[in-house]
C-alpha cells in the first residue's frame, strides 16, 4: 500500500485523477475541474492498466472513474484500487443507468455516483462531498436504496433482472450486447473460452432465455436503451 495521499497540494487545491478511455471527453472534463479554484488534476488514464500505475505514482486525493473502459470493467478497477488504497476515494462518473450501477459501485468500494447527464453543479457538489468524505448519490437513488433495504426491494420490473446478476455477469452481458463474441469476450477479460460459456449458461437460466439467440437479442436491446 502506498503512503497516504498528500491533501491537499501546495496550491492548496484537491487533486484529483482521472480515468475515461474518449481521450476528447478526458480533456474537456479536465478543463473543467482546472477552472474549479480549490481542484485540479494531477493525472490521466485511460485504462485500468494505467490508472493503477498513475495512482501509485501521483498519490491524489480523489480518483473520478468511468464505468466503460476498454480493456477492463470500472467495477474491476474500483475493486483493486480499494485494495491498494483502502483510504482513497472513488466517484463514478457513467452513462450507465444509476439504478442499476450505483449500488453494484457502492458494493465495490466507490463513495458516490454521477450520471454523465448530470448538470455540472451536481458534479462539482458530488466531488466535492465525497472529498469530505461523505456519500454521494442522487436523491432518487438514495430514495430507492433506503426503499430496498426498508422493504426488501424497489427495483423496477424492467432491471430486477439484471439485479441478480454478477458484476462480472453483467459485464459479460454488455459485451455480448456490444457485439463482442465469446472468444473477444475471454480475451478481454483475460478469461478461458469455457469460463466465458459458463456465464453464458448463468445469463440463460437467470433471465430465463431459452437459448444463445434470445440472449444476443436482450442484451443488443438492453446495450440500445442505455445508449438513448
Amino acid at each position: 500500500m502506498s503512503p497516504k495521499p498528500e491533501s491537499p497540494s501546495k496550491s492548496g487545491r484537491s487533486r484529483l485523477y482521472l480515468v475515461e478511455d474518449h481521450p476528447v471527453t478526458r480533456e474537456g472534463f479536465a478543463q473543467l475541474l482546472n477552472y474549479q479554484p480549490d481542484l485540479e488534476v494531477c493525472g490521466q488514464a485511460g485504462s485500468a492498466a494505467k490508472a493503477l500505475v498513475g495512482i501509485d505514482t501521483t498519490r491524489p486525493d480523489l480518483v473520478i472513474v468511468d464505468l466503460s473502459l476498454a480493456e477492463s470493467s470500472g467495477l474491476e478497477l474500483i475493486k483493486d484500487i480499494k485494495a491498494r488504497h483502502p483510504r482513497l476515494p472513488v466517484l463514478v462518473l457513467s452513462t450507465h443507468d444509476e439504478s442499476l450501477y450505483a449500488e453494484r459501485a457502492l458494493r465495490a468500494g466507490a463513495r458516490g455516483y454521477v450520471m454523465k447527464q448530470a448538470p455540472t453543479s451536481e458534479l462539482m457538489r458530488a466531488i466535492r462531498k465525497v472529498l469530505a468524505g461523505q456519500l454521494w448519490l442522487s436523491e432518487s437513488m438514495h430514495t430507492q436504496l433506503v426503499h430496498r433495504h426498508l422493504h426488501g426491494t424497489s427495483a423496477p420490473k424492467a432491471t430486477s433482472e439484471l439485479d441478480n446478476l454478477s458484476d462480472r455477469e453483467l459485464e459479460v452481458f454488455q459485451m455480448i450486447g456490444n457485439g463482442l463474441t465469446t472468444r473477444r469476450i475471454a480475451t478481454k477479460l483475460h478469461l478461458s473460452v469455457s469460463t466465458v460459456e459458463t456465464y453464458r449458461a448463468h445469463l440463460k437460466e437467470k433471465l430465463r432465455l431459452a437459448n444463445g439467440m434470445e440472449l444476443v437479442r436482450r442484451a443488443v436491446e438492453w446495450v440500445n436503451r442505455q445508449q438513448k
